[in-house]
């Protein structure tokens, strides 16, 4: 099996990256499913029900979140009754949504997708290592094919957490900077694991937003409303292969690539 995941899709120019190059990647690839985190698709702050029907018409499974699923308040009600849309498992209990769901591709293997959330720099969530756990047991009833959306600022937590989560599932991918990083490997349990699959939007940027407007807020220290950048869009990804039978990841590759 083999499974693409992109990396943060921010704003229109992310979006459109994604149509155009999707295709080419699953034929090239012989990609089985696609996940994408899409928390910032609309506008660069959230995602609505309108960008997330054109994220799924694209070809894309599941899309996972992070701390900016609720930015676009409209879209609650939308997010606690879809389940091909995630947000962090580690939420207090009675929060909306889903926090894994179960895939089935065409010939009947079914795979597990988490998202969870850390906790450094980041909004006190429940603890992921010990949620995590518990959700992957009750997972792995179902399937031994786990992939987790690990939504963290710190690479200590990361790495961390992909050790913890070593053997138990089939890939540990990292979100949230913006940032792609080039660990990406195969841990001795067979857990494949990258620190932060990075972005999906405006190339020439800062994170997605115009590099202007965060050198002014780096400079002057005063808030100001950010917008996303426009021109050449990059896709960043990972494709990881598992092995059905085990679960177990045998290779993990990073892509990178420029969409004019």
């Amino acid at each position: 099996m083999k499974i693409l995941f992109i990396g943060d899709i921010v704003g229109k120019i992310g979006r459109m990256t994604v149509k155009a190059l999707l295709p080419t990647l699953v034929d090239r690839y012989k990609i089985d499913v696609v996940i994408a985190n899409g928390e910032n698709a609309a506008g660069g702050f959230g995602i609505t029900e309108k960008t997330a029907s054109e994220i799924f018409g694209y070809g894309i499974h599941v899309i996972t979140s992070g701390n900016h699923v609720w930015d676009k308040k409209e879209s609650i009600p939308y997010i606690a009754k879809e389940n091909r849309i995630l947000r962090p498992v580690n939420y207090p209990p009675g929060v909306p949504g889903y926090g894994s769901v179960i895939h089935t591709l065409p010939h009947g293997v079914k795979l597990a997708i988490i998202n969870i959330s850390g906790r450094v720099f980041m909004s006190n969530m429940d603890c992921p290592f010990r949620v995590g756990k518990v959700e992957i047991e009750k997972l792995r009833d179902v399937t031994k094919i786990t992939i987790v959306d690990f939504h963290a600022e710190a690479t200590s937590e990361k790495i961390a957490f992909g050790y913890f989560m070593d053997g138990k599932v089939s890939a540990v991918i990292g979100t949230h900077t913006h940032v792609q990083t080039a660990d990406e490997k195969i841990l001795p349990g067979g857990t494949a694991y990258i620190t932060d699959v990075g972005m999906t939007g405006p190339a020439v940027s800062v994170i997605g937003i115009e590099t202007e407007q965060i050198i002014e807020r780096f400079l002057l220290q005063i808030p100001r409303k950010f917008e996303t950048a426009k021109g050449e869009g990059i896709l960043s990804a990972v494709v990881i292969e598992i092995d059905e039978k085990t679960g177990k990841s045998t290779a993990i590759q990073r892509l990178q690539l420029t969409h004019p």
